[in-house]
């Protein structure tokens, strides 16, 4: 007798098909490479999350900046579902507002950082040696500093907006990017097609941008979903540490950090939903990358 986890799988695999079916051809090749539960998990959990930030306030349409006198430290009710905070905010139009904010940082924070990975490691890989013992002994400096501390000491210097603090946690998280893409590339440049299209007459640009990085992608992909997670964590931490979006904006850090500074008046709802959604959107990501990962190393 099958277990109800073999059954779900089989449900699942007989499914794919009849979706598959209003695909794009490539399109479907490539979800049917890569698709596996936990993925799919995980892009419902982070698809929830960007609609509950980006599409809610059409729905619940309170002002995140309006002060409700009467209903200062109010518990959740049907007026306030997630209660108020210390000013008489309301905390569900807050943690919308703090959604978009974190979710922005981490999406573009992650993609700053896989750019400047990729840029990075395709030049130590493909130039010449000199330049790799250089660049890559710069790489091993910077991986041996304290990322949290270098994410403080740029953030007491810098405007702490969307665009500066997306830009500082960008380009603290490349490094490690950057060695892998390195590698990846190393092994690619001796293979057969690679030196093919070099022999006729393919430049180093051509190379690293038709060949290299399209075998590079599925690695890629994995290793910016857990870069999310990892940004969207940083940007909490600076902002729990009163270094991340200033107030009157909000970020899920920053209403984190206002909660714990309550926790004394047992107001738990200023704690309890923004540790929520950061905890749901690190797990989303994490779902997402190892679905991939394991896809990617052919254990399922």
């Amino acid at each position: 007798m099958s277990s109800p986890e073999t059954r779900s799988s089989a449900a699942v695999r007989g499914l794919w098909p009849r979706l598959g079916e209003h695909l794009p051809a490539g399109l479907r090749d490539a979800l049917a490479r890569y698709h596996h539960p936990m993925t799919w998990t995980g892009i419902a959990l982070f698809g929830a999350l960007l609609a509950f930030s980006f599409l809610g306030p059409l729905i619940y349409t309170a002002n995140p900046f309006t002060i409700h006198a009467m209903h200062i430290l109010s518990p959740p009710s049907l007026a306030f579902p997630f209660g108020t905070d210390n000013l008489g905010r309301d905390m569900l139009a807050r943690a919308m507002a703090g959604g978009r904010s974190s979710l922005t940082v981490g999406v573009l924070g992650s993609l700053v950082a896989m750019l400047a990975g990729i840029a990075y490691g395709m030049l130590s890989a493909l130039g010449p040696s000199w330049l790799d013992k250089a660049l890559m002994r710069l790489l091993d400096a910077l991986l041996a500093l304290p990322t949290l501390v270098l994410m403080i000491f740029f953030a007491a210097i810098i405007p702490l907006d969307v665009v500066s603090l997306t830009l500082l946690l960008g380009l603290v998280s490349w490094p490690g990017l950057a060695r892998i893409v390195r590698n990846e590339a190393l092994a690619y440049r001796e293979r057969d097609y690679v030196q093919a299209a070099r022999q006729f007459g393919a430049g180093t640009f051509y190379i690293a941008r038709v060949h290299l990085l399209r075998a590079m992608l599925p690695i890629l992909i994995v290793n910016t979903t857990f870069m999310v997670a990892d940004v969207i964590l940083g940007l909490a931490g600076l902002s729990f540490l009163g270094l991340g979006i200033q107030p009157p904006r909000a970020s899920w850090g920053g209403l984190l950090n206002e909660g714990v500074q309550q926790v004394f008046l047992n107001d738990w709802w200023l704690i309890l939903f923004p540790g929520l959604l950061i905890f749901g959107a690190i797990l989303a990501m994490n779902f997402i990358g190892q679905g991939l990962l394991t896809r990617l190393e052919g254990r399922a």
